[in-house]
This record gives structure tokens, sequence and C-alpha cells, in this order.
């Protein structure tokens, strides 16, 4: 297939991912319907405490503290609360402005399958009647289109309800802002704008702050790999959450070669469990010595692993998001996401997006399951000769 013809396929395919299926029409309906019913309000709310809801994972997460700090800095009378899956509750635990930390294995979210068809409902109700102990003045949804938060705000009483004027989210809204194509750092902000109206996006930080236990543990690590606390280290963080925001195994050692040569540096791999069987075939394909740490560190670990590094490189995911927070230069490539919306918070001279030119980018679908992942080129395009650029661009100033 040309070029040309396959842009109009993956443009036809990611329409029709993007169009609402019969059954999710069903459940729109069902939804609207079911934000009619009366809840009473929390007979206890208490109008300086906000909840926040973030189902998502670490890079969304991360995304969240520049909007954050700037809503306690304007409001520090405010009580937050942040409801997290367990996957994010070390990285919002670093948020100093966060007074308490709820988890909960949101459905859709904890990639295990739901028991039955009742499963979310009634997950709902049960996390709706201990919210409603808490009693909150206000809720603020941080996840556009997660419908399944703001029934539980509904249901839990909370008088008043932010969020985005999406279909299946509005109507259990007191407050509906419109959605914007613009990055979710602002996107975050306009939520806040009942408590912070105006603010200077120059100002938007955010700060992951690296504790000493956590610097202790990998200048252990690295010591044990004859690496001391001087010498020079890069970070590749080749995985992601999904197969096609890869580059390639052969790209990823080619850089890692040069760069330890370039950057007269020792190159660490990091990534999670799952990801250590793709870093071994990256290491195996290499000439030079690598660090594997795949699998053996927690966010804290890994920020203070990346606090250290002249650069970090990767695909579009958290981790990367983390580097920048620790204030460590990044190079990230992207794919079917939009670098509009996602990209590293952060100048864009120190941290460098990388994208190719075809045409049905960015789908924004992550998931291509079920279709080879050759139709589906916008990573793999990307060139190991501007990988290396990138890197070397924003290494040389460390």
């Amino acid at each position: 297939m040309d070029r040309e013809a396959l842009v109009i396929r993956n443009r036809t395919m990611a329409e029709a991912f993007h169009s609402t299926p019969l059954k999710h029409q069903a459940r729109r309906a069902l939804l609207n319907f079911a934000s009619h019913i009366p809840i009473p309000y929390a007979r206890h709310s208490d109008s300086n405490r906000v909840l926040l809801i973030r189902p998502d994972h670490l890079g969304d997460v991360l995304l969240t503290s520049p909007a954050i700090r700037a809503l306690k800095q304007a409001q520090p009378q405010l009580e937050l609360h942040a409801l997290v899956g367990p996957w994010a509750a070390d990285a919002i635990a670093n948020f100093h402005e966060i007074d308490l930390v709820l988890t909960l294995a949101f459905p859709g979210f904890s990639r295990t399958p739901k028991t039955n068809i009742r499963s979310p409902y009634q997950l709902a109700m049960s996390t709706a009647n201990h919210v409603r102990r808490l009693g909150y003045g206000s809720v603020v949804l941080m996840r556009p289109d997660h419908w399944w938060g703001a029934l539980v705000a509904k249901l839990a009483g909370i008088p008043e309800r932010i969020g985005y004027d999406l279909p299946d989210v509005k109507p259990y809204l007191t407050q509906a802002i419109t959605p914007q194509h613009e990055h979710a750092v602002i996107q975050n902000m306009r939520l806040f704008e009942k408590w912070v109206p105006e603010y200077d996006i120059k100002t938007l930080s955010s700060n992951f702050e690296v504790h000493d236990t956590d610097r202790a543990y990998i200048n252990g690590y690295l010591s044990g790999w004859g690496i001391d606390n001087n010498a020079s280290i890069f970070c590749i963080h080749p995985g992601t959450g999904t197969a096609v925001k890869h580059w390639t195994e052969e790209g990823w050692a080619q850089v890692a070669d040069i760069l330890t040569e370039q950057l007269n540096a020792k190159v660490i791999f990091t990534g999670g469990d799952s990801e250590l069987g793709l870093v071994q075939r990256i290491t195996s394909q290499m000439k030079q010595q690598a660090i594997i740490m795949a699998g053996d560190t927690r966010v804290g670990q890994l920020a203070a692993l990346f606090r250290r590094a002249k650069v970090v490189l990767g695909p579009d995911s958290g981790p990367l998001h983390l580097a920048t927070t620790v204030g460590t230069p990044t190079v990230t490539l992207f794919g079917p996401a939009d670098p509009v919306e996602f990209a590293p918070w952060g100048p864009a001279d120190e941290h460098i997006v990388l994208t190719t030119s075809i045409g049905c980018r960015p789908c924004r679908v992550i998931d291509w399951s079920g279709d080879d992942l050759q139709n589906h080129p916008c990573v793999r395009e990307i060139t190991v000769a501007r990988v290396l650029d990138a890197a070397r661009r924003v290494a040389n100033d460390r």
C-alpha cells in the first residue's frame, strides 16, 4: 500500500474508532436519564474541601501538578483531596498541595476485566457512600471524559461539580467548561477558573521532590556497577503502555551505542517489569555496556535517577513527564498522541518533541490491537539521526 492510500485508510479507521458505538449511545441515554433523579446533598459539606478525581496513570497525573500548585497558591485555605488509582498514589503523594490522597481501582483503568455489567455501577454506589461521609463542597473531574467519576460525584451529593462539557459528563455537572484544543496543563487550569480566574502561563510549573532515601538508593545501585556520583549518565525509557507508540529496538540500540561515546556517559535503560524483555532485546544488539534497571525502581527512585541524567529519551510516556519535573532535558518521540495536548511541560529547547509528517498523525488512537503495526509507522519513521541530533543539543547544556 502506498503512503497516500495508507493515510486515507488510517484516517477512515480512526474516524470510525472515535465514533460512538451503539452500546455507548445506549449507556449515554441511560446516564442522561439517571442524571435527573434527585440526589440530596451531603449534610455536612465543607465549602473549602475540594475533591479532585484523576483516574489516570503517571503521565496525566503529573500534568495536573502545575494547576494544583497554582490553585493552592491562589487559595491556600482550600483543603484539597485527590481520588486516584493506586498506580498513581506515589506520584500524587509527592504533591505537597494535596492534603489527603484516596485510592480506588477505577473501572476501565485497573486493567482487570469487570465482573459483570453491573459491577461499575455497584462500585459507583459504594464509592459515593464513602465520599459522601467526607463532606466535600466541590469536586473537579480532572479527566475530561470521565463519566463514571461524574456519576460518583452526583451520587455523593457534592453540591458543586466541575468538569468538561462532554455528552456523558455534562448531565452530572453544575459547571461545564467548554473543551479547547490546548495543552493538558492549560486544560487543567481552566477547570480551576472559579478559584484562579487569572494567571500567568509562564509561572505554571511542576516540581517532583527527590528524597534523600531515593537518591541514596540510586547512588548505591549505580555504585554496584562501578559508576560513582560524579560520572555522567543518560537514560532511555523505551517502553510505553501500547505497542503503536514504540520506536524500533534497533534504533534504540544504535542511539545508546553512539551517545555512550559522544556524551562520554553510561546508558541506563529503565522500565517496568513488563518492559524487561523489550530492554533485554535492545541491549543484546548493543556493542557498549548498558545498565538495565527495568523493574528495579519505584516512582521516587526513578525521579532520583533521572535527576542525575544528562538527558532522558523515550516515546511519549509518563516517565518522560517525570523527567521534566526534576529538571532534566528530554527527547520524546510522538506518534498517535497529540503533542499539542501532551508534550512535556517545559521550554521547547530543553524538551524536544520528535514527530513525522505522515498525514494521519495524530490519530489519537493508542490501541491498534488487531491491526498490523506496519500500517502505523508514525513513530518508527523517526530517524536515528534526528534522535541523536536532538539528544546532543539538549545534553550539551548539562
